[in-house]
């Protein structure tokens, strides 16, 4: 089931656009005119064997020490290359979307997002994306808060 349709399913309000090609949530918030607190970007990461996707702005990295004490498990790496290409069959590679529903796993979504009213994030390729409200994309994730992001320095 493509990002598109599956929104379209649950009756999701957004707007999706083409842009010129953008590899990076950084370079997504450029292309589209938006700050970068504004972009969700999805990290992908296993979590004592359980695949979860961290849902976080794109100037923020994931704190993997602070996600391993919140989720309380033993180990958290980030998943590989090979890996997200058999998570996310359908999309181009860096691309996902951070609807982890979609692809079977938990979405946890960092507290830093909440600040904004419209969120912005890749739509399975590097030269479309969909904009929407953050009730919108809260009622489409289902994400569970955890505040594991910290600012890119």
């Amino acid at each position: 089931m493509t990002l598109q349709n599956y929104l379209d399913e649950m009756g999701i309000r957004y707007h999706l656009s083409r842009h010129p090609i953008a590899y990076t949530a950084q370079d997504l918030a450029a292309t589209e005119h938006v700050p970068g607190r504004q972009v969700i970007k999805p990290v992908i990461v296993q979590a004592d064997g359980q695949f979860l996707m961290c849902a976080l702005p794109a100037c923020y990295r994931v704190d993997l020490s602070e996600l391993r004490t919140q989720l309380q498990c033993e180990q958290v790496r980030l998943a590989d290359e090979k890996k997200l290409r058999e998570l996310f069959p359908d999309c181009e590679l860096g691309a996902e979307p951070p609807v982890g529903r979609i692809y079977g796993m938990p979405t946890l979504m960092d507290e830093s997002l909440v600040a904004d009213d419209r969120v912005t994030f890749q739509a399975g390729t590097h030269s479309d994306s969909v904009t929407m409200s953050m009730a919108e994309y809260r009622r489409l994730a289902q994400p569970e808060m955890a505040h594991f992001g910290r600012p890119l320095v």
